[in-house]
């Protein structure tokens, strides 16, 4: 009588598989706890192709400039913002919760200050710096309010400051180019992999 051989050694590498998948599950579920998840991939992504239409009208007189750019500031704001509320809506993702505070205090002042910054430029005759400097503060606000929200956004931040010290340190002429690389391209190279890896 021929002796049975021994089962094969498959279980305990499927329970560590399992034990993995657990893991991972609950790692995701914590950083989603304490992370802002209600990015609007596709209103970053629209965002960016209103910058890109303002790239291509704003190019002018200094005035106009500003104005065309500053009512993009404005209409990016709006979208951006009634894209986060349907994206909350839809995951059920309360808007005043802890993460979105944060993220919101962090994104809010690097703005403020870049508003205030843009007046007295403007009022001194350095508007040729504004590209840089808008680009720099919208990424270091991003960068900051990022750290409370998924890992893609920090990266984020800091691709838009990294379009900044570019401005600042390029010709003046390269001006619009970069505007349209950062503000446009950025927004919708970013905006779809928020979609994609985030959901909406």
């Amino acid at each position: 009588m021929q002796a049975s051989r021994p089962a094969p050694q498959s279980e305990p590498a499927g329970i560590h598989a399992r034990a993995m998948d657990n893991l991972r599950y609950i790692r995701e579920t914590m950083e989603r706890a304490g992370s802002f998840t209600a990015v609007p991939g596709w209103g970053i992504f629209l965002v960016g192709l209103t910058a890109l239409a303002a790239a291509v009208i704003a190019p002018g007189s200094p005035g106009r400039w500003v104005g065309v750019w500053m009512g993009e500031a404005v209409l990016a704001l709006l979208v951006a913002g009634a894209a986060t509320i349907r994206k909350a809506s839809a995951l059920r993702i309360p808007l005043m919760d802890v993460p979105a505070k944060r993220f919101a205090l962090s994104f809010a002042p690097p703005m403020l200050a870049g508003a205030l910054l843009t007046v007295a430029a403007f009022r001194a005759g350095f508007d040729t710096a504004l590209p840089g400097m808008w680009l720099l503060l919208y990424g270091a606000g991003i960068v900051t309010g990022g750290t409370f929200s998924v890992r893609v956004v920090p990266i984020m931040g800091l691709s838009f400051m990294a379009a900044g010290a570019a401005a600042l340190f390029t010709p003046a002429a390269w001006n619009d180019i970069i505007m349209a690389a950062g503000f446009g391209g950025l927004h919708l190279v970013f905006g779809v992999i928020i979609a994609r890896r985030y959901g909406g």
